[in-house]
């Protein structure tokens, strides 16, 4: 699996991001759907990564930079012909190692609480994530959950 960033350009990443919008829409009120579409998640403050087999892609997951030490994982998808595969553990343990080694200390999310958002959450709990308060903007909502996980200290850069 190659995981690497990703300028948002490609039609798979679109249709991607197509469909995670459409799913959250699906299983949650226009108003408690804060997933970002595909303008949005270009915003400078933003890191977006995909993961590939070769030519196929495989899923995706983006950064958010809230302050210089917090930040908030956003769009965290796996192509449905590969879930189950290991591809969000692999896409969210990346993006950690980067947010660490950038000086991030806390990492914060937003999923929902229907049925289909089950399987996120225990990935993320699995992963040592914690369900918190609201955080950033965000307002409490029985459609949303928040989960956190801060680290002991930042993880020296690679020379």
């Amino acid at each position: 699996m190659d995981i690497r960033i990703d300028d948002l350009r490609g039609p798979a990443v679109a249709a991607l991001l197509q469909a995670h919008l459409d799913a959250m829409h699906e299983y949650s009120p226009p108003e408690s759907v804060h997933a970002l579409d595909l303008e949005a998640l270009r915003h400078p403050s933003i890191t977006f990564w995909t993961a590939w087999d070769g030519d196929d892609l495989m899923g995706c997951g983006a950064l958010k930079q809230l302050t210089p030490s917090h930040a908030e994982l956003k769009s965290m998808r796996t192509v449905t012909r590969h879930l189950r595969k290991g591809v969000a553990r692999a896409l969210l343990r990346h993006i950690e190692l980067v947010a660490r080694t950038s000086g991030i200390r806390q990492i914060s999310l937003e999923t929902g609480t229907p049925e289909p958002f089950r399987a996120a959450q225990r990935l993320y709990a699995s992963e040592g994530f914690l369900e918190c308060a609201p955080f950033a903007d965000y307002k409490f909502d029985p459609y949303s959950l928040f989960m956190t996980k801060q680290f002991a200290g930042a993880l020296p850069v690679a020379r």
